[in-house]
């Protein structure tokens, strides 16, 4: 009876822990389009833990995209990525984008080198009293700069949950990747450029940070969210 029992408590805490997590798989632009049309697939909606691993860039699996289609976007377009689920865990969500090479395309393109850079930073909010809020949906909108180079580009989206303090849990990075041609372009410049991975280190005190002990402010980790040089960044981060 015992065995029984065991069984089942780790069956249960299996499965809350399995629908605890998430992937985001459907794009919207000028429509909402059908689930991995534009995303590459993964094979679960399990995080990604480890700091030097090539999964960091668009999941496990995520290095090709010769099965999924690619999107075509006007420069300035407001954008959604979707989730299988609403976000449960805490911690921010950020989007970075990447300009595929000369001869590759976002298909073929697997996100190596110095090619990426945020465009948006979601984190916390905070109260007059210090006390913390976070965006936790289902659904997160970006916009393609305006002033972006036309070409191909990889849309990645990542949500860090920081929910189990570091060093005791470990984050937990849930992340997918769009592939698109961007049109109507401008002559902006991206700036910095970072290498994924390696564009945190995991000493960063975002990522470290413990959110339940006298947590009032928050810095979301990786690379400063882009300006363009030949335009002015807005609050939301977005070239403008």
């Amino acid at each position: 009876m015992k065995s029984i029992v065991s069984l089942s408590l780790a069956l249960s805490a299996l499965m809350s822990q399995a629908s605890g997590h998430y992937i985001f798989q459907q794009l919207t632009a000028s429509t909402k389009y059908s689930i991995n049309q534009f995303i590459r697939p993964v094979p679960s909606n399990s995080p990604v833990t480890d700091l030097t691993s090539t999964d960091l860039r668009c999941n496990v699996g995520g290095t090709s995209g010769a099965s999924t289609q690619t999107a075509t976007m006007k420069a300035g377009d407001t954008f959604s990525l979707t989730a299988d689920q609403a976000i449960y865990h805490q911690g921010p969500t950020s989007f970075y984008m990447a300009k595929v090479p000369n001869g590759k395309t976002a298909a073929s393109f697997d996100g190596s080198g110095a090619v990426w850079f945020k465009i948006q930073d979601i984190g916390p909010t905070f109260d007059s009293s210090g006390n913390s809020a976070w965006s936790l949906l289902q659904t997160y909108s970006s916009k393609i700069p305006s002033s972006l180079p036309s070409g191909d580009y990889l849309i990645r989206i990542q949500q860090l949950a920081i929910h189990n303090p570091y060093p005791a849990g470990i984050p937990q990075f849930y992340i997918s990747c769009a592939q698109v041609t961007v049109t109507n372009g401008g002559s902006g410049r991206p700036a910095p450029l970072v290498s994924i991975p390696g564009f945190m280190d995991g000493k960063e005190p975002g990522y470290v940070v413990n959110i339940y002990d006298n947590f009032h402010n928050y810095t979301v980790p990786g690379p400063a969210v882009v300006s363009s040089i030949t335009g002015n960044q807005s609050r939301f981060g977005y070239y403008v």
